[in-house]
């Protein structure tokens, strides 16, 4: 049993596990936020943390001047860092760039936010970030507040003399619109009239020319007489031819009588 034992071994020895703090501490310096599982994230955050507190401190010394005799820089501060670190431009960006943001800052440099779980294994995955370069939206979220209406604004009351003299105004416009409306009236009276005068001059041009198509029509009422008595005359020219021949049937019937009484 690991009583006592503090810290977590990430299945590693300790020199693969040192390296792979190493590379992740340069990596989150460099680029401010880096994503991986939780707990390596929590393995990273106090070695990070102790890095950035060296960094500060030796800035911190740099402006009180407790630096040895001919020294304007903390040459020993950056050694030591430099054994962690694996870019002496990641060390330039620690201490020229982090410290003096995080210099009024008294420890909790990053922050962890849980992602969930990885798709391929389940694991945990978070991410890790520095506070002062994370989102401004970042944080506690804000409670929604109630919309607040501003108050009406109060409305004097006019003096009475003020007010008369609106009345009078609304009435001098509400009379003048009156005579406006009487004039539009009067003018469409007159119009209208205009109108009515001008219908009738109008009126017997059409009433002769419809006088003068009614000739034709009498002109076809004359034509219709004669063929009506064509009709009529034609069948009394037939009738005559028709006659004979009534006779002539009638008369074999006759004889054909008289045959039979001689018989």
């Amino acid at each position: 049993m690991r009583h006592l034992k503090a810290g977590r071994k990430l299945k590693r020895t300790h020199s693969h596990r040192k390296a792979l703090l190493r590379n992740m501490a340069t990596s989150l310096f460099e680029h401010k936020s880096i994503s991986t599982t939780e707990a390596k994230a929590k393995e990273l955050r106090p070695y990070a943390e102790q890095i950035i507190t060296r960094a500060k401190r030796a800035l911190q010394r740099e402006k009180a001047g407790d630096l040895p005799q001919g020294q304007t820089i903390d040459v020993h501060a950056r050694r030591m860092v430099g054994k962690q670190l694996m870019s002496k431009a990641v060390i330039q960006e620690l201490f020229d760039t982090i410290a003096p943001m995080v210099e009024d800052r008294p420890g909790g440099y990053t922050r962890i936010v849980k992602t969930g779980f990885r798709r391929g294994d389940g694991g945990r995955t978070a991410i890790i970030e520095l506070v002062d370069w994370s989102a401004p939206q970042d944080g506690p979220g804000a409670l929604k507040k109630s919309k607040t209406y501003a108050p009406k604004p109060k409305v004097e009351e006019a003096p009475a003399e003020v007010v008369e003299e609106e009345v009078i105004e609304t009435q001098e416009e509400e009379t003048v619109d009156a005579e406006v409306q009487e004039e539009t009236t009067e003018e469409a009276k007159t119009e209208e009239t205009v109108e009515a005068e001008v219908a009738p001059e109008e009126a017997p041009a059409e009433e002769v020319v419809e006088d003068k198509a009614a000739p034709e029509e009498v002109v076809e009422d004359k034509a219709a007489p004669a063929e009506e008595a064509k009709t009529e005359e034609a069948p009394t020219e037939e009738a005559p031819k028709e006659e004979p021949k009534a006779e002539e049937a009638e008369a074999p019937k006759e004889e054909d009588k008289k045959e039979d009484k001689a018989e």
